[in-house]
């Protein structure tokens, strides 16, 4: 009698633990996805944040003719400008020459030297 009153109670907490399995993954399911999206709205905001400042830098007239002046090269009708041109860096000659042909030139004399019966070529 006890066996079969253990085996009931087994039975009966298997199906309470399998009715509360789904439940409770989908709750942690959720939490993980109330935290992803938590930190996304931290991005966002910091994101806003930062587009709101640079509104504002850009509603600034000093600012915008800062700009202008260095990233355009604008310059007043009276003023002069020089631009300096500075040597290029010494760079490996390999990189810097140019194939005399193109690639595809290249890769069909190698299939037809590939299909070459003497090997010559």
């Amino acid at each position: 009698m006890l066996t079969s009153r253990a085996a009931i109670l087994a039975l009966v907490v298997c199906v309470i633990a399998l009715t509360l399995a789904y439940p409770l993954r989908e709750y942690v399911a959720q939490r993980a996805q109330v935290a992803q999206l938590q930190e996304e709205r931290e991005r966002m905001e910091d994101n806003v944040a930062h587009l709101e400042q640079r509104a504002e830098e850009l509603s600034e007239d000093e600012y915008v003719e800062r700009e202008a002046r260095t990233r355009l090269h604008y310059q007043y009708p009276d003023e002069t400008a020089y631009i300096v041109v500075r040597p290029e860096a010494e760079s490996d000659p390999e990189q810097d020459e140019e194939p005399d042909e193109p690639w595809f030139t290249t890769l069909w004399e190698s299939v037809l030297q590939a299909d070459d019966p003497r090997g010559s070529g």
